[in-house]
């Protein structure tokens, strides 16, 4: 059980735990930049015009297709 819960899907994006963790804490962090950045845009516009845009991007094209 314990296995499952915690090893299988890490071992499906050929990560041990540790690299998974760490890799889906650095993706959430992205994930909260861009949502900060979002919420500055939408007072100011002419502040992070695709700031988030790009971050939803990038993380996108380091995620897509992973451990297929």
């Amino acid at each position: 059980m314990l296995t499952k819960v915690f090893l299988e899907h890490p071992r499906k994006v050929e990560e041990s735990y540790f690299e998974h963790m760490l890799f889906a804490a650095t993706f959430a962090g992205k994930l909260l930049m861009a949502a900060g950045a979002a919420i500055v845009h939408a007072i100011l516009p002419c502040c992070f015009e695709k700031t988030a845009s790009r971050i939803i991007a990038d993380l996108y094209a380091k995620t897509h297709n992973r451990g297929q």
